[in-house]
């Protein structure tokens, strides 16, 4: 019998409730892969769901995002990155040293990218190119993206670029952005500056990464006929808005949650996403690497935020 570690948590809270256990190793099934996770990144969503945010049944084995190598079953010797459904939540998750996957939910890791760099990309450009490809993204548009600093916010300002938009971001402060705009919504109206970065017009799609008292001003940004992402809303989850203003300006509502996507969905996803890295369009995040053993100080630093991914090394 083989043993591994594996990050578990028997009761929601901060992460200190996190424990490192020995469990046995499990074996691939017909069309199953075991991969050897060299890389797992720590998204908020992970810390959101240890302190209890989804009632995960418990114990319970975080992390949703991975990058690692095929060792048996189908595939074998693959180098291979992804995301689960719902892994951590209602499966175990990547915080572990070897998971048993579907092959249909592998995808190839683009080559020129390392382990840990591959394992941030998960849920992040996961949200940001299920929203732009739900709202129909189109080269030559104008794109909002609210929470522009954060990692959905930096992934949906590439991707909207790799599809050729234009890009307005905004934020709570002047921090360093790729957008072609950046406004600071603490000093200035995000509607006003909008409508001025757009010649009146407002913009094709807002892509709001914050929601809260930002919804409605990301609505009242919308050109005629424009098209708003939701995916989130920080700190009061209800909303309000002028009704008469939304359907008089043709606006259409589209709420993204990566959670329902199945394991075929994100492999595909993926597959798409590695010719924008293999190109150079998408670029990969900045990372700092923690071994298994110093999990809870990993989680304690994704906890902080900041543009700096915190990543496990399950082998290390």
């Amino acid at each position: 019998m083989s043993l591994m570690k594996a990050l578990r948590f028997a009761e929601y809270g901060p992460p200190s409730v996190l424990t490192l256990r020995e469990c046995e190793v499990p074996q691939p099934g017909p069309g199953e892969s075991l991969v050897r996770v060299h890389a797992a990144a720590i998204n908020p969503s992970d810390v959101k769901n240890v302190a209890g945010a989804f009632k995960s049944a418990l114990p319970r084995t975080p992390g949703r995002d991975y990058a690692g190598i095929v060792v048996d079953g189908a595939g074998e010797g693959r180098e291979v990155w992804g995301s689960g459904p719902a892994f951590g939540i209602t499966r175990d998750g990547a915080h572990v040293q070897y998971i048993v996957v579907p092959e249909q939910w592998l995808a190839d890791k683009p080559k020129h990218i390392s382990m840990a760099e591959a394992s941030t990309v998960g849920v992040p450009f996961l949200a940001a190119w299920d929203g732009l490809g739900a709202a129909g993204i189109k080269a030559g548009e104008a794109v909002l993206v609210t929470g522009a600093a954060g990692a959905v916010g930096r992934a949906v300002i590439q991707i909207a670029h790799w599809k050729g938009a234009r890009v307005i971001g905004a934020d709570r402060a002047d921090r360093p952005s790729d957008a072609d705009v950046l406004i600071n919504v603490r000093t200035k109206d995000l509607v006003t500056e909008v409508r001025a970065a757009t010649d009146g017009k407002g913009v094709d799609i807002a892509f709001d990464a914050v929601g809260g008292d930002l919804f409605e001003p990301c609505l009242k940004s919308l050109r005629v006929g424009g098209r708003q992402v939701a995916i989130t809303s920080m700190g009061e989850r209800r909303v309000c808005f002028d009704l008469l203003d939304f359907y008089h300006n043709r606006s259409h509502l589209i709420g993204v949650d990566t959670l329902k996507l199945d394991g075929s969905s994100i492999a595909q996803i993926f597959d798409a996403l590695k010719a924008g890295f293999e190109s150079g369009e998408l670029k990969p995040f900045a990372v700092q690497t923690w071994p298994l053993d110093k999990a809870i100080e990993a989680y304690t630093a994704a906890a902080k935020g900041g543009s700096v991914r915190q990543v496990i090394l399950p082998q290390a």
